[in-house]
C-alpha cells in the first residue's frame, strides 16, 4: 500500500476525534472561539513536530520563497473561513444538509487543482470522486425527511449555501497547501515530503493563530476567556488537529489534493464505527448505502 494512503487514513481518524471535540466546544463558546481552539492549541504540537525533525533527526530546514508564502497565506486564510463556516453550521437545526454540501470538497479541490496547478484527472478518477461525494451527502441527509421536493429545495437553503461555500474554501486550502509544500522542494538537498509538510504546517498554523487572535481581541474579547478556561479539551483538539493536518500535508505533498480528500472520506466510516460499537446507536439503510458508496469510490480511486 502506498505511503500517502496510510497517512491519509490515519489523518482521517485523528480528524474524526478533533471534529467530535470541536462540536462539544461549540456548546461552551461561540463559533469564533471554537474555530480558534483548533489553531491556537495546535501551535505547540506543530512546532514540536518541526523541532524533532530539525534537531532530533538533523533534517535541514527548507528556505521559503515568495511562491511558498503566497500559497501558504491563501491556504491558511481559506481554512480559517472554511472552518468558521463549518462550525457555524452546528448552530442550525438542519445543519446535516449544509454539512453534506461542505463534503463536496474533493470535487472542488479537483477543480482548483485544474485551474491553478494544471492537474488533470482521468475519467475513472472523476467518477470515483463523484461516487464518494454522493455517498457522503446521502449519509448527511439520511435522518432528515426525504422527498424529491425536499432534496430540490434543500439546494437553495441558507445552510446548503454555507456548506457549499465551506467546501469551496476547504478545497482551495487543500490545493494551496500542496502548492506551498511543493514550492519548498528546490531549497532542499533532496525532496523531503515530511519536512516540507511540517514546515508548511508550522508556518500556516502560526499565521492562523495570530490572525484569529487579533480578530478575537478586537471583535470578541470575551471569547478569549472561554478559550482559556477550556484548555483541557482545547489541548486535545489542538493535538488531534495538528497531527491530522500534518498527515494531510504529507499526503498532499505526495499526491493530488483531490485524490487525498477522496480517501479522507473514510472519516465518515470511523464516525459510524464509533456510533455503532461505542455508543450502540443504529444506522439506517440510507446510511449503509452511503458508507458502501464511499468505500466503492475509494476502491475505484485506488485501482484506476
Amino acid at each position: 500500500m502506498q505511503t500517502w494512503i496510510i497517512i491519509t487514513v490515519a489523518a482521517a481518524f485523528l480528524q474524526n476525534i478533533r471534529s467530535a471535540m470541536q462540536k462539544h466546544l461549540k456548546g461552551v463558546m461561540g463559533t469564533t472561539g471554537a474555530t480558534f481552539v483548533r489553531f491556537g492549541y495546535g501551535v505547540p504540537f506543530a512546532l514540536f513536530y518541526l523541532a524533532i525533525l530539525w534537531r532530533g533527526f538533523d533534517r535541514p530546514l527548507p528556505v521559503p520563497d515568495g511562491q511558498f508564502f503566497l500559497w501558504a497565506v491563501i491556504g491558511g486564510l481559506s481554512q480559517i473561513v472554511a472552518t468558521f463556516l463549518l462550525v457555524h453550521l452546528f448552530s442550525f437545526r438542519n445543519f446535516a444538509v449544509g454539512t453534506a454540501y461542505s463534503r463536496t470538497e474533493p470535487a472542488q479541490a479537483a477543480l482548483f487543482g485544474l485551474i491553478f496547478l494544471g492537474e488533470t484527472a482521468s475519467r475513472g478518477t472523476l467518477i470515483a470522486i463523484a461516487i464518494s461525494v454522493v455517498g457522503v451527502m446521502i449519509i448527511s441527509v439520511a435522518r432528515t425527511p426525504l422527498s424529491v421536493k425536499s432534496l430540490v429545495t434543500s439546494v437553495f437553503t441558507r445552510t446548503a449555501g454555507i456548506g457549499l461555500l465551506s467546501g469551496t474554501f476547504f478545497g482551495l486550502s487543500a490545493v494551496s497547501y500542496r502548492s506551498a509544500s511543493l514550492a519548498l522542494a528546490p531549497s532542499l538537498p533532496q525532496p523531503d515530503f515530511v519536512m516540507q509538510a511540517s514546515f508548511t504546517l508550522g508556518f500556516v498554523i502560526l499565521l492562523q493563530t495570530v490572525t484569529m487572535l487579533v480578530w478575537i481581541l478586537i471583535r470578541e474579547p470575551a471569547e478569549l476567556k472561554r478559550v482559556l478556561v477550556a484548555w483541557r479539551p482545547g489541548l486535545l483538539v489542538g493535538f488531534a488537529g495538528a497531527s491530522a493536518s500534518f498527515g494531510w500535508f504529507m499526503a498532499m505533498t505526495l499526491q493530488q489534493a483531490a485524490i487525498v480528500k477522496v480517501v479522507a472520506q473514510v472519516e465518515m466510516l470511523f464516525t459510524f464505527a464509533s456510533a455503532v460499537f461505542i455508543f450502540r446507536e443504529w444506522i439506517n439503510r440510507l446510511e449503509v448505502l452511503g458508507c458502501l458508496m464511499i468505500v466503492l469510490g475509494v476502491v475505484m480511486l485506488l485501482v484506476v
